[in-house]
Parts: C-alpha cells; sequence; structure tokens
C-alpha cells in the first residue's frame, strides 16, 4: 500500500462516521463496528508498508552514497596514474599535481552534495511518514473516542417517564 491508501482509509473511516445513525437528543453518532474495526485492521496493514517504504528510500540514498564515493574512488585513481605519467617533466607534474587536487575537490564536493541530498530526502519523507502517521493516530483516537462515547450513552437506562398531573384538583 501506499501513502494514498492510508489517506483512502482515513476517508473510508470518515465516511463510516458519515453514514453512521445520529442518536436523538445527543451530538453522538452510532457506527457499524465490525465495519471500523475492518478499516482500523486494514490501517494496520498498511502503515508497515509505509515503513517499509522508509526503509527502501534509506538503502536508495546509502547505495547513492556509495556510488558517489566509489566514483569518487576511481576520479582519484586515474588523478594518481596521470600524476605518475608526468612525474618526470617539472611543469607537468606541478599541473597535474594541481589537477589531481582539483578532481579530488570536485569528487567529496560531488560527494558531500549527493549525500546531502539524500539525507535531505530522506528526512522529507520520513517528515512526510510522521505527519500522516499522526494524523491517523488522531483520526482513530477521535473515532474510538465517540464509540466509546456513544456505547456508553446506549448503556444508560432510559429516563424514568413523570406521573400524570393530579386531575382530583380539577373535579369541582
Amino acid at each position: 500500500m501506499t501513502a494514498i491508501d492510508i489517506l483512502y482509509l482515513v476517508d473510508r473511516l470518515e465516511a463510516l462516521l458519515g453514514k453512521g445513525w445520529r442518536v436523538p437528543m445527543s451530538s453522538k453518532t452510532l457506527i457499524d463496528e465490525d465495519e471500523f474495526l475492518d478499516i482500523v485492521d486494514q490501517m494496520r496493514i498498511a502503515i508497515p508498508e509505509e515503513i517499509k517504504q522508509a526503509k527502501k528510500t534509506v538503502q536508495e540514498r546509502d547505495r547513492i552514497i556509495a556510488q558517489a564515493q566509489e566514483e569518487a574512488g576511481r576520479i582519484v585513481n586515474l588523478a594518481k596514474e596521470d600524476a605518475a605519467r608526468l612525474v618526470n617533466e617539472h611543469t607537468i607534474t606541478q599541473a597535474a599535481q594541481e589537477q589531481a587536487a582539483q578532481i579530488k575537490q570536485q569528487a567529496a564536493l560531488s560527494a558531500a552534495s549527493i549525500r546531502q541530498g539524500a539525507d535531505d530526502y530522506v528526512t522529507q519523507v520520513l517528515g512526510e511518514l510522521q505527519n500522516q502517521l499522526t494524523q491517523v493516530a488522531q483520526q482513530v483516537a477521535d473515532l474510538q473516542t465517540q464509540v466509546s462515547n456513544g456505547l456508553t450513552y446506549l448503556q444508560q437506562p432510559p429516563p424514568m417517564p413523570e406521573p400524570p398531573a393530579n386531575q382530583d384538583a380539577n373535579v369541582s
């Protein structure tokens, strides 16, 4: 399931509440408990999927970082090889050393940029997931409170009717 599926389940909970039965003389609503519990069970299944997706995102970030480090190592090795070939001539050797330093610096900057981008992406995805989970938890808590209040209301004894007014006083 995806984040959209969790939101779909939240929408189903809201729809279930909307089609519930109003308790007369109160702001309480009765809903189908089996349907409510079915949706909550589906949410319990969907949320671990979201966590798996976040783990995949972290793994993808780690793969990108490893790839960038490998590329940086390859570039550094190429620079070392170039420098070794040109060591015979002083001017060429200096130019090669400067170029190697620039390549190494560029590789380090590139790796840092990729790492930062991956970290930012993971932070954003995990933040969005946390917000969604917080919203779902709040909505589930609200629905549980409403169901509990409805059940409490239904378990209260009905009010006793008032006795009829004394009619003897009116007969004269």
